[in-house]
């Protein structure tokens, strides 16, 4: 949701994102739900739909405060689906394309094998 909020053009992506990330790392919901009052009111005027997504998917980010902080890390750093999605199509738009789909299901098969070495990431602490 953060990656979406983002997809803008301007030069407040950063602060935005820092703004954010005071939603999300919040220790509690009742303090997420604070920092994201704060954040309406400094951005509606300029970005009110952030916010706005924001509210609407409060059911969403709500299951998110009851976990552990170090599984709440793992969770908003890595989404896996999005980072499996983005290997798979780096993998086959640099193809072009192929000469059959014998030949497509093998190189996606090989990409997942690569790919999933690269998942044995411990979660720290």
């Amino acid at each position: 949701m953060v990656r979406h909020c983002l997809n803008i053009s301007c030069k407040q992506r950063k602060e935005i994102a820092d703004d954010l990330k005071t939603i999300y790392q919040a220790s509690t919901v009742e303090l997420a739900e604070r920092n994201l009052g704060v954040f309406a009111v400094k951005w509606d005027g300029s970005h009110p739909s952030i916010a706005k997504s924001w509210r609407n998917n409060r059911e969403r980010i709500i299951p998110l405060f009851s976990y552990p902080e170090y599984i709440r890390k793992a969770i908003y750093t890595a989404n896996a689906i999005e980072s499996l999605n983005m290997s798979l199509r780096k993998v086959t738009k640099n193809r072009g394309h192929f000469s059959s789909n014998e030949a497509m299901f093998k190189l996606i098969h090989l990409a997942l094998k690569n790919i999933s070495e690269k998942w044995a990431m411990p979660i720290r602490d």
